[in-house]
């Protein structure tokens, strides 16, 4: 996941953060869209909470008030990535009501609008009198700003009261951008007074009384096929959402251990919540955002990693991964955006400040791994399709990422990909590890750029692996073939030379410097070494017994970098927290090697985790040991739910079944742990069919889906 930072203001600005809505802040998503509010599904003024649409804040105050008091949340839960009920009561009221007289509920649903409905209850014997005031704002913030200092729109943002009360609209423009705001209410307001929409309500003994609120969402890329239904109907399953429809006709997982099947369960239903609808030539795909709230766009390698990780379920996300980033593939060089011909792009965003040409993400190119993934998910995507005629549809952009990687990957011809921004707004660090000090020496210095991290070495040597395997099959280049296996053995070789260090029991440095040294940290950069296959098995072992030694294994998962490091700290963003894609990553790493018994433990791992977080596993959790704390701490700021995070689940079962797609036929190698017992896996896609798979212990089946 990109780096948040929390302060992104002027270096050497000190001032307050925006303050945040708490632990218990509610997320409501679809699409590029989402609202974030407090418990009590009030956004108040000058917090970090709105309604965000295409990076632009929409609504940046909505609070609601009962007799001019707030209300109390009793409980408040998403109940679809897109739907939330907020359950309320009242405070003791100055003129007179006691404390739980009257009942509130919000259920609010992100589809062709936000449609919040609310509902009041009275439970006094007698008739009540009550005001509802609902005070609403628009800022048009960029989502860049809204996390750290936002401008002052208001000299160009313009209000506008219906005379009747059905309407309140903010619209603003200024140097060519503009935003519109609608809030319609059904009943009208009985008055507006500024920006405040007012009901006077009078209600019997167990009466009801409802408003409909509501707020249009402009049509625009990454937006999905809405829901156009009332609201009661979405909430008690009677409407077609077209996104549940795809739910229910997908891949379905059944275990003896209840635990595995609430995960796979949550990482679907979190998967339509991140489900982006891009045009492509005229050709609509979808794929999956990085994460909510603050990462609902198109990603290079969050994307791809996330795809990578879904085709185990089914092969549309990384068809429309590789659309999409293809056709944004970079063509000049520029070093604003750090755009080079033949890059994939590092994050799309089309918020003011973009638009206007004060950031660089139009899109930004700053990543030195996505041109690599891109090209490992079109060999995957291959493998799991049969699907020849894509893949040479797509030849002469996977021509231009081979250049890329050679000629401007490799910045100082010594063949290794490095990176360095150009951009005065560009990412320091360009690999995963993208957090400022992600990347470190073992005494906590910081290195030299640019720097040739070992985790884009091995993407880079298993890219052309799988690039000569593509162009001996449907590309038809035998020359290319042979030319792809020569450069990835060289590479092989060299890397091996170049990067182990033979200290510490044996290991890979997590980079070289722009001085060529070897940056000495020890991560779990070594993880994706295995996965890539760049590893020797004569040095499997050394690196496989690092990874689970106490100073990298929490008990959770294997920390980012060894708590025997300077600079370790288990809530540090890159420096000792766990993140669940990355020990998937490794998961599927240890399998490749062999070490099927270390990859079911990091699996349960992984899974005793989600169950700490309502089956759901977070972006990243600390590095504290299990043994010392015995339940799971999150990372603070960490994105729920979160597309690699959400997927990676699909490559624990992988891993457990042994699952491949080799030579057009599925082929399983169970291990599964007794702690799983039995799995089972109804109508998986792939070569264009469904599968049925059953396995328990070492022991499975493939067959055609009967339906």
């Amino acid at each position: 996941m990109p780096y948040a930072p929390k302060d992104a203001g002027r270096q050497g600005e000190a001032r307050a953060m925006p303050p945040e809505l708490g632990p218990d802040a509610i997320a409501v998503v679809r699409g590029s869209t989402f609202m974030y509010s407090s418990p009590t599904g009030d956004v108040p003024a000058g917090t970090i909470g709105g309604l965000v649409h295409q990076d632009t804040r929409l609504i940046s105050r909505w609070e609601l008030r009962l007799d001019g008091a707030p209300l109390l949340a009793l409980r408040s839960a998403p109940m679809e990535p897109n739907l939330a009920q907020f359950v309320l009561a009242n405070p003791a009221l100055p003129g007179g009501l006691p404390a739980d007289a009257v009942t509130t509920r919000r259920m609010r649903l992100i589809g062709d609008s936000l449609h919040e409905r609310v509902e009041l209850q009275s439970n006094q014997p007698g008739q009540v009198r009550l005001e509802l005031r609902l005070a609403v704002e628009s800022d048009f913030a960029d989502l860049f700003e809204v996390k750290s200092e936002v401008r002052d729109r208001c000299p160009w943002i313009g209000r506008y009261a219906a005379p009747d009360g059905s309407e309140l609209r903010f619209a603003y423009e200024h140097e060519g951008f503009a935003a519109e705001t609608r809030v319609t209410a059904d009943p009208p307001a009985d008055r507006i007074e500024g920006t405040e929409l007012v009901w006077e309500i009078e209600l019997s003994p167990l009466e009801e009384w409802h408003v409909d609120l509501r707020v249009p969402l402009p049509p625009g890329e990454g937006t999905m096929n809405p829901v156009r239904a009332d609201i009661a109907d979405v909430f008690h399953g009677r409407a077609a959402d077209p996104a549940q429809q795809w739910l229910a006709e997908g891949v379905r997982l059944h275990s003896d251990e209840p635990t595995l099947e609430r995960v796979a369960e949550r990482s679907l239903h979190d998967l339509v919540a991140l489900r982006l609808e891009i045009e492509v030539c005229g050709e609509q795909v979808i794929l999956p955002a990085a994460g909510a709230p603050w990462f609902l766009t198109v990603f290079g390698r969050d994307t791809l990693i996330a795809a990578y990780q879904a085709l185990a379920g089914g092969s549309h996300l990384a068809k429309g991964a590789l659309l999409a980033l293809a056709g944004a593939q970079g063509k000049r060089c520029d070093d604003f955006t750090d755009e080079e011909p033949g890059k994939i792009l590092h994050e799309v965003r089309r918020g003011e400040l973009t638009r206007q040409g004060d950031k660089p993400y139009r899109p930004y190119y700053g990543t030195a791994d996505a041109t690599q993934l891109w090209l490992i998910v079109l060999s995957e995507y291959w493998r799991w399709s049969g699907d020849d005629e894509f893949v040479r549809s797509l030849r002469p952009q996977a021509l231009a990422a081979l250049d890329w990687i050679d000629r401007y990957g490799d910045r100082d011809g010594d063949g290794y990909v490095e990176y360095a921004t150009r951009s005065p707004q560009g990412l320091g660090n360009q690999c995963w590890r993208d957090s400022p000090d992600g990347v470190r020496f073992a005494d906590g210095r910081i290195p030299v750029l640019p720097l040739a991290t070992s985790d884009v070495q091995g993407y880079t040597y298993d890219a052309k692996v799988r690039l000569a395997e593509l162009a001996a099959g449907p590309l038809a280049d035998p020359a290319l073939a042979g030319r792809l296996r020569a450069e990835a053995d060289d590479l092989y070789r060299r890397f091996n030379r170049d990067f182990w260090i033979e200290e510490r029991g044996g290991y890979y440095a997590v980079a070289l410097d722009g001085d060529k040294q070897r940056v000495d940290s020890m991560t779990s950069n070594l993880g994706h070494l295995l996965w890539s296959g760049i590893v020797p098995p004569d040095r499997a072992p050394r690196v496989v017994r690092q990874l689970f030694t106490p100073a990298m294994f929490s008990g959770w998962g294997i920390r980012t970098m060894s708590r025997e490091d300077a600079t370790y700290n288990p809530l540090g963003y890159h420096q000792g927290t766990v993140w669940p894609h990355d020990n998937a990553i490794a998961v599927l790493g240890l399998t490749r090697y062999g070490y099927r018994s270390e990859a079911n433990r990091l699996s349960l791992a992984l899974l005793d985790a989600a169950a700490e977080f309502d089956h759901r596993l977070p972006e990243a959790l600390s590095g504290l040991f299990r043994d010392r704390t015995r339940f799971a701490v999150p990372y603070p700021t960490a994105c729920s739910p979160q597309a690699w995070a959400a997927t990676a689940p699909a490559s624990l079962v992988r891993s457990m079944l042994g699952l491949d797609p080799v030579d057009g036929r599925l082929v399983v190698k169970p291990d599964i742990p007794p702690e799983i017992g039995g799995i089972t896996v109804r109508r998986l896609l792939a070569f264009g069919r469904r599968w049925d798979i059953e396995a328990r212990g070492r022991v499975g089946r493939v067959r055609p889906a009967a339906d």
